[in-house]
């Protein structure tokens, strides 16, 4: 036997280098759950009800940091409140409320702090244009169930006939 048989070995080489295409399984995963997590995201920017209430929560930014009379903020409140509903539930459902019924309305849909002498307040002082006890830290209260309003309105479900 010959001591040199390693030198009649042919040379060395190395298998050659894995392409980058076609990934791996978990490549296309991850591809996928990008592409689902990126249409789920735009679908929900784009939910007509979020931006409504996005919408909704900017304008009371906005009254809120105008320092107007607490009069005009009850009527700017009150306008908002309005329109959101009227968007949110329809004409039907809105249109014609007025006063208590307005109030019981408001309150079964999320701004139970609204059904009371808070409420009251704010109609009398938009519709009247007087405060009640000119109690001046109405206006902030209004704010607070105004804001609990947009956040929580939700449809109820009518029960069938």
């Amino acid at each position: 036997m010959n001591s040199h048989w390693l030198a009649e070995l042919a040379p060395e080489h190395a298998p050659p280098a894995p392409g980058w295409w076609p990934p791996a399984p978990g490549w296309w995963a991850l591809a996928a759950i990008l592409l689902l997590a990126a249409a789920a995201g735009v679908a929900w920017l784009c939910n007509p009800r979020r931006r409504l209430r996005r919408a909704a929560l900017r304008e009371l930014r906005r009254i809120r940091a105008t320092e107007g009379d607490a009069i005009g903020a009850a009527r700017a409140i009150q306008n908002l409140l309005r329109r959101y509903a009227l968007a949110l539930f329809g004409r039907d459902s809105v249109a014609r409320l007025h006063g208590h019924a307005w109030l019981r309305f408001v309150a079964n849909r999320g701004g139970d702090s609204l059904n009371g002498p808070l409420g009251h307040s704010l109609l009398h002082a938009n519709y009247a244009g007087v405060l009640i006890d000119d109690r001046y830290e109405d206006r902030e209260a209004w704010l607070a169930a105004a804001e609990k309003f947009v956040r929580r309105a939700r449809r109820r479900r009518e029960p069938a006939p």
